[in-house]
C-alpha cells in the first residue's frame, strides 16, 4: 500500500521521502469537468485537492489526512465548498483510545475498544479508498464505522489491465452500511491497494490519469457485477403467487373521486385486477389469499420526477412506486435497464423515459441530447420519437430561440414538452413558446425575479428564489396573470417541493424536514448527510429563505385550488422523498385524498397510462399498494406500506429495506395458499 507504506517507513526510519502525487481526471459522461490530485508526502500525510463542474455547480475541496505505521487513520481534515455553495468544514482525529470529530453536521466523541475507522460526512473519492482499506485489515474484512454503525467490505473482482505498454492489476470493491446502497471503488492490486477509479454508470467516471481508456472497460464489469447481485435480489424478493388470488378485506382507494369506497374483496388473476366484491364475498377456486384486515388498498404510486439507476428502483419498490417517469439520463444506460426490468431480470418500477435535450455550454448538464444549435434539437426530436418516448425535457443552456420549433417538431409526433425553463427565458414565454410542462416550482417562480443578466445555468436559480421570494405578494396581477396562463394552455406543474425544502429551510447540523420521519430507519452516514445542507443557509438569512420556501409552498396550494394540474415527483433519493412530497401538498393545503390523487390518477394520465394504470378497476394492471392505516386521513400513514404489488408479483416493503439497510416500517401481511392446483384446473377446464 503506497501511503501506508511510506507512513510507516517514515515512523520507522526517521528518514525523509520524495512526495509521490497521483493525478485522476473526473468524466462527465466522457467530458472532462475536474480532477482530484492525491499526494503522498515525506512525512507520511496524504494531501488531496478535489473540483469538478457539472450542470453548473460542484464542489472544491482540500483534505489532509494522516496515518499510524499499521494504516489506521490518525486525523483527518476536508474544507472547502459543497455543491451548492455551502463551506465545508469537517475534521477527525484519534488520540490514543479518543476519537473526536466535527463537521457542519455534527460533533462527536468515542473511547475505543476495537479498530474503527471515520466516514466523513464530506470527503475527496480517495477517502473511499481508506474505507476499504481499514476493512480488509480486519477478520471478515468488517470493521466498526464512526460515528456509528459498522461496514463491510465485499471483493467482487480482479482484472488485469493494459494501456500504453503498462500492465496494471485493479479490483472492484463494494462498500457496504454507508449507504441504502452499496459504494463500488477500484484499486489497484492487492500488494498496492491504491485508489484507482471510481465509476457512476452511465453518468459519472473518476480515474487516474493515463487510465481513460480504460474507464469503458471498468464500467462494462461493474455493470455485469452489480447486475448479478441484483439478480440475486431479484429472485429473493419478488414473490410470484398462484392465481387467482384474492386480497380480503380492504377499503379501496377510488383514486378518480379520492375517496376510499367500502370494504371490498379485490380479485387479481394473470397480472390484471380480475373483480371487485363486497367483502366477505365467496371465493371460488382462488390459489391464494392475502388478509387486508380492512387496510386501505391504493393503486400503487408513481413518481414523476426521477433519474433512474439500478439500486434507485429498489427504494422506488420499497416506497410503494411500481411507475417511475424518468426525466434524463444516459439514453443507452437507461434502455439498457428497462430492457432489464421488463425481462425481471431485476427489481423496479416500469419506467417511463422523457428525452433529455440540452444545449451546448460551460454550465451543460449530462444526460440525453447535447446539442448545438435548432436542426441538433429536432435530429434528438425525431430520434426520441422513433424510440417511443412520449415526452421530452428542455434543460437550461438550451437556447431559448429554438424553443418554438422544437416543441412544435414533438408535439407533431404526439410527444409532450417540458423542461427547465432556458437561461435568459421566463416561465411565460415557455408557455407560450410550446411547454405543457415545467419541471420545478423553483423554475417556474423565477419569471419573478430574474433579470436580463441573471443566468440561470448558474446556482442563481436556487439563490435567486432563496433571497427574493419571501417579498413576492402571491395575489398581485402578475402571480394572477401567469396562473391564468397556465390554465389556458393547460400546464402542468411538476413541483417537487420535497427537493428544496431542506435546501431553503435547513441550517447546519439540523435534520433536513424532508427525512426527518425516516432517520432512524438509515445508516448512521445517510442520518450525518441529512443533518448538512448543501447550500448557505446561515443565522442571517435563515428566516427569509424559510419564508421564500414557505411562498413556494403557498404557490403550489394557490396553483392547485385555481384549476391547473400538479405531479407528484421527486428529484431525489426514491421513496422517502415522494411521501414527504404528498405531505407538503397537506400543507399546501389539500385534503390527503386530494393529494393521493396526484400521485396515482394524475400521474397515469398525464403519462397516458390511464386505461391500465391509476386506479383499482377490472380489466386494469394489479399494481396495488396495501397500507396500514388510512392515508386518506392522516397523509403520513404513506410510509406504512406492507405490501407492493406489480403485474400481480408481490413484494414485501420490509423485506426490500432491509435488503439495502434500511430498517422495516411496518411488517408484512399474512399471505394464505388456499389451493396450489386451482390455477392449473382452470387453464385445463374447458
Amino acid at each position: 500500500m503506497r501511503m501506508m507504506a511510506a507512513a510507516a517507513a517514515l515512523a520507522l526510519s526517521g528518514a525523509a521521502f520524495a512526495d509521490t502525487t497521483s493525478h485522476y481526471t473526473v468524466l462527465f459522461q466522457g467530458r472532462v469537468a475536474g480532477s482530484e490530485i492525491a499526494t503522498v508526502r515525506g512525512d507520511g500525510g496524504v494531501d488531496v485537492q478535489m473540483s469538478y463542474r457539472d450542470n453548473g455547480r460542484g464542489p472544491d475541496l482540500r483534505e489532509h489526512s494522516r496515518f499510524a505505521p499499521d494504516g489506521t487513520l490518525l486525523s483527518f481534515a476536508v474544507k472547502g465548498k459543497s455543491t451548492f455553495g455551502a463551506p465545508i468544514d469537517e475534521s477527525f482525529a484519534l488520540r490514543g483510545a479518543k476519537a473526536q470529530w466535527r463537521s457542519l453536521a455534527d460533533r462527536g466523541e468515542a473511547t475505543l475498544t476495537g479498530p474503527a475507522v471515520y466516514v466523513p460526512v464530506d470527503s475527496s473519492f480517495e477517502a473511499g479508498a481508506t474505507l476499504v482499506r481499514a476493512a480488509l485489515r480486519q477478520p471478515g474484512h468488517r470493521i466498526a464505522a464512526l460515528p456509528g454503525g459498522e461496514l463491510a467490505v465485499r471483493k467482487v473482482l480482479d482484472r488485469q489491465l493494459q494501456s500504453g505498454g503498462q500492465s496494471l492489476a485493479v479490483g472492484l470493491y463494494a462498500v457496504i452500511g454507508i449507504d441504502t446502497r452499496p459504494d463500488f471503488i477500484w484499486l489497484t492490486g492487492p500488494e498496492d491497494p491504491r485508489f484507482f477509479a471510481l465509476v457512476i454508470p452511465g453518468l459519472a467516471r473518476v480515474i487516474e490519469q493515463g487510465w481513460e481508456g480504460q474507464g469503458a472497460e471498468l464500467e462494462r464489469l461493474q455493470l455485469q457485477a452489480e447486475h448479478d447481485w441484483l439478480h440475486e435480489l431479484a429472485t429473493r424478493l419478488a414473490h410470484h403467487t398462484a392465481d387467482p388470488i384474492v386480497i380480503r378485506n380492504v377499503r379501496v382507494f377510488d383514486s378518480q373521486n379520492a375517496r376510499l369506497l367500502p370494504p371490498q374483496d379485490v380479485y387479481v388473476y394473470r397480472g390484471r385486477i380480475a373483480a371487485l366484491f363486497p367483502a366477505g364475498s365467496s371465493v371460488r377456486d382462488a390459489a391464494a389469499s392475502i388478509e387486508g384486515g380492512g387496510r386501505v388498498l391504493m393503486p400503487a404510486l408513481f413518481d414523476m420526477h426521477a433519474h433512474e439507476d439500478t439500486w434507485n428502483l429498489l427504494l422506488q419498490i420499497a416506497g410503494g412506486v411500481t411507475t417511475s417517469r424518468d426525466m434524463g439520463n444516459d439514453n443507452t444506460r437507461l434502455q439498457e435497464i428497462i430492457s432489464q426490468l421488463e425481462s425481471g431480470e431485476i427489481v423496479g418500477p416500469r419506467i417511463i423515459p422523457c428525452g433529455f435535450i440540452e444545449g451546448d455550454s460551460p454550465y451543460s448538464a449530462s444526460g440525453g441530447f447535447r446539442v448545438k444549435d435548432l436542426q441538433g434539437a429536432l435530429d434528438a426530436v425525431d430520434w426520441y420519437a422513433q424510440h417511443g418516448y412520449g415526452q421530452i425535457k428542455i434543460y437550461n443552456s438550451f437556447h431559448p430561440e429554438w424553443v418554438q420549433a422544437t416543441a412544435a417538431r414533438a408535439h407533431q409526433y404526439g410527444m409532450r414538452v417540458s423542461g427547465h425553463v432556458p437561461a435568459f427565458m421566463r416561465s411565460e414565454e415557455a408557455i407560450r413558446a410550446g411547454y405543457d410542462e415545467i419541471q420545478h416550482i423553483n423554475q417556474l417562480m423565477l419569471t419573478f425575479f430574474v433579470g436580463p443578466k441573471d443566468d440561470t445555468r448558474t446556482l442563481a436559480r436556487f439563490y435567486l428564489l432563496a433571497d427574493h421570494a419571501d417579498t413576492l405578494d402571491l395575489s398581485s396581477q402578475r402571480v394572477t396573470d401567469l396562473i391564468e396562463l397556465m390554465k389556458q394552455h393547460h400546464t402542468v406543474l411538476d413541483t417537487t417541493l420535497a427537493t428544496f425544502e431542506g435546501s431553503f429551510t435547513q441550517k447546519q447540523g439540523e435534520i433536513d424536514p424532508s427525512y426527518a420521519a425516516v432517520a432512524d430507519h438509515v445508516p448512521v452516514a445517510v442520518q450525518r448527510g441529512w443533518h448538512e445542507n448543501s447550500m448557505n443557509v446561515t443565522e442571517q438569512n435563515a428566516a427569509r429563505y424559510r419564508a421564500s420556501y414557505d411562498k413556494m409552498v403557498q404557490l403550489v396550494g394557490q396553483l392547485y385550488r385555481a384549476g391547473v394540474p400538479l405531479e407528484a415527483g421527486t428529484d431525489a433519493i426514491a421513496g422517502f422523498t415522494l411521501h414527504r412530497e404528498l405531505e407538503l401538498y397537506v400543507r399546501a393545503g389539500l385534503s390527503p385524498a386530494q393529494a393521493l390523487q396526484i400521485a396515482t390518477w394524475n400521474s397515469a394520465r398525464f403519462t397516458g397510462r390511464l386505461a391500465e394504470l391509476g386506479s383499482i378497476e377490472p380489466h386494469k394492471r394489479a399494481d396495488l399498494i396495501l397500507i396500514d392505516g388510512d392515508p386518506t386521513q392522516n397523509i403520513s400513514d404513506i410510509r406504512r406500506i406492507s405490501l407492493v404489488m406489480k403485474d400481480g408479483v408481490i413484494y414485501f416493503p420490509a423485506e426490500v429495506y432491509e435488503a439495502l439497510g434500511v430498517r422495516r416500517f411496518v411488517d408484512p401481511p399474512a399471505v394464505q395458499a388456499l389451493a396450489p392446483g386451482a390455477l392449473a384446473r382452470r387453464a385445463a377446464a374447458p
